[in-house]
């Protein structure tokens, strides 16, 4: 009797592979996951995203694959490679710039750019009070005031001979009195220190005033309309293979350390609890409404690659023996052969 129930049961095995290798493919296939893609959206409107996942959760998975997820050596390197192809690429010899950002939206962004006014005074304002700016605009106006003194000014210009003269006098000073030019070149710069904020806070607004909307404006158009017509190969010279690789090692290496910052844990937090605390307690139809996630949009990708994935599968035998693996333990179980053996 065991037996018998023994060789029925395999034949219910083999009846059953062969039923779900052939629901596995084609038309069948299609309805059946259309099927279940309309269930899960069914489900989607009754169940809320916390139910589903929670916040911890997901702030988990960040952590592990984004933060504490060790990076091989070889992604950097073959970013640098996928890059070097980009920009080698055919198409960048035939793409002008225009091709991809439109003279409209260049002139979005900047009117949008133009909008941060109180971004760009604060900016200007610290540059100009930089040290190195400072001392940037105190040597120019000292060489210019003494090559004024000593070459430009009107007199030496149009009375022969007193341009030479002067020189031969500073020449003339500095034999008989030693240190007069150094002290001269200090009392000048001395002079400019005093007045230097006077100076500087002049400068900043005429650079306030200068650097308006419309002068802004026309500058980076101005500036578009030399470039829209260029190739992308073209405003791309001069940036080897060697200077993008080194681009590519340094965003690596900056991304290693800013993962692990606490300025990049309080904005990925940030975002996740922002997410739960607007759609955590809605039902989850509506979240992936408005992300644009739709059963058509589940079934393009669904036709895209499950058909062609599973056909490799079946042609390779995983889909058979993976059946094999998941039923036969059931066919062969006790329950099945007491049941079996009791018809």
């Amino acid at each position: 009797m065991a037996k018998a129930s023994d060789s029925l049961a395999d034949q219910l095995l083999e009846l059953h592979i062969k039923h779900e290798l052939s629901a596995l493919k084609g038309a069948k296939l299609r309805r059946f996951i259309a099927n279940e893609v309309d269930e899960l959206f069914g489900l989607a409107g009754q169940v809320t995203l916390r139910q589903a996942v929670s916040e911890a959760q997901i702030l988990g998975v960040i952590r592990r694959l984004v933060v504490d997820m060790d990076i091989d050596g070889g992604i950097p390197e073959l970013a640098g490679e996928m890059a070097s192809q980009v920009l080698s690429a055919p198409v960048q010899s035939t793409t002008r710039l225009r091709d991809i950002l439109s003279r409209e939206q260049a002139a979005g962004f900047v009117e949008e750019f133009l909008e941060l006014r109180e971004h760009r005074e604060r900016l200007i304002g610290e540059v100009m009070a930089h040290p190195v700016y400072q001392e940037l605009v105190s040597n120019i106006v000292y060489h210019g005031l003494v090559n004024y003194l000593y070459e430009d000014n009107l007199i030496s210009r149009n009375v022969p001979g007193v341009g030479s003269m002067m020189k031969f006098g500073k020449r003339v000073a500095n034999r008989a009195v030693p240190g007069i030019d150094e002290a001269f070149e200090k009392r000048i710069k001395a002079y400019l220190s005093d007045n230097l904020p006077a100076l500087l806070s002049r400068s900043e607004q005429f650079l306030l005033k200068a650097l308006s909307d419309d002068e802004l404006r026309d500058t980076v158009m101005a500036a578009w309309n030399g470039g829209e017509d260029r190739t992308l190969a073209d405003l791309q010279a001069g940036l080897g293979d060697i200077e993008l690789q080194e681009f590519v090692v340094l965003g690596y290496e900056f991304w290693l350390e800013f993962r692990k910052t606490p300025f990049f844990e309080g904005c990925y937090t940030a975002v996740v609890e922002h997410l739960f605390e607007k759609y955590g307690e809605v039902p989850l139809i509506e979240l992936l409404s408005d992300v644009g996630v739709t059963p058509d949009v589940v079934m393009a990708e669904v036709d895209a690659f499950v058909p062609p994935l599973l056909d490799l599968l079946r042609q390779e035998g995983y889909l058979e023996a993976l059946l094999r693996r998941r039923l036969a333990p059931f066919y062969r179980s006790a329950a099945v052969k007491k049941a079996l053996a009791d018809e």
